[in-house]
């Protein structure tokens, strides 16, 4: 990272949490700068073995040891774990959530202050550090810590800053939700070629193999739309052809604009519930 090694407290050491840290970790940034908490021992033994990182059990010690605080709990526990640490004073922390639909209004009426905070969005590749993460920063945010929250959660993959809170329900659709839409779409694959007397290892080599293919070739090549990357695997009156004029048959574009509609719907129906 660029900026300055802080200290951070991670609350909560799910596999986000692990995978931010191993980031830090194969970045450099040193391991006594970091906590974790978790009711987990074992996950905690876990990442002071491999990481080198400090850890524990009391959030509320860990916190008001910290200069940064990455809120990694489930949102359901969100209000219980931050009620407990809404007695410290906040003012001069950073704090990080990583919580789906829990707003910014909700963590400030939770810890019962005003807070420095930057709202993120990551997806689950980021545990292969191949990962996009939304973020969103309040209007009093300096450039200072939005640069820490964006070079930390750059640590797992891409980052994207967002200009709106309810842009995080877009970035849930278009990339927290979405590799299930890919995994569902192979192994509707996998199914199509065992029902043509493929084995299902042989089938997933070669599915698997294509995604990761079609995907480096998209990276390969920001110059070209995705429908000219289409186009020159669409030979006319070929093979592929004759596959993506059944899908389009199928409106699968409709299809697929009903799917990220109705993950924004409940995204937004989420927001509600904390």
């Amino acid at each position: 990272m660029q900026s300055s090694p802080r200290s951070i407290a991670f609350i909560g050491a799910g596999n986000m949490t692990r995978s931010i840290i191993a980031g830090l970790h194969q970045s450099g940034y040193p391991g006594d700068k970091i906590i974790a908490t978790n009711p987990s021992q074992p996950k905690l033994d876990a990442l002071a073995q491999h990481y080198g990182v400090r850890v524990g059990n009391d959030n509320v010690a860990a916190v008001a040891s910290a200069e940064v605080v990455v809120l990694a709990v489930k949102p359901q526990l969100m209000a219980e774990v931050c009620a407990a640490l809404a007695h410290l004073d906040l003012s001069q922390k950073l704090i990080i959530s990583i919580a789906a639909g829990v707003s910014c209004q909700s963590l400030s009426r939770y810890l019962r202050q005003p807070i420095t905070l930057v709202r993120t969005m990551p997806n689950t590749p980021s545990m292969l550090g191949l990962g996009l993460t939304g973020l969103y920063a309040e209007t009093h945010v300096s450039a200072a810590d939005r640069a820490f929250a964006g070079e930390l959660m750059a640590a797992v993959g891409e980052i994207i800053w967002l200009t709106q809170e309810s842009d995080i329900n877009q970035v849930i659709a278009c990339a927290g939700s979405s590799p299930a839409y890919f995994f569902l779409f192979m192994e509707a694959m996998q199914q199509a070629a065992g029902k043509l007397g493929l084995s299902e290892a042989d089938s997933r080599l070669m599915i698997q193999q294509a995604a990761v293919g079609a995907a480096a070739m998209v990276k390969a090549n920001p110059e070209l739309s995705l429908a000219e990357l289409r186009a020159q695997v669409t030979s006319k009156g070929g093979t592929t052809a004759a596959a993506i004029n059944s899908f389009e048959q199928d409106d699968l574009r409709g299809s697929v604009d009903a799917a990220m509609n109705a993950a924004i719907v409940r995204a937004e129906q989420m927001a509600t519930l904390f």
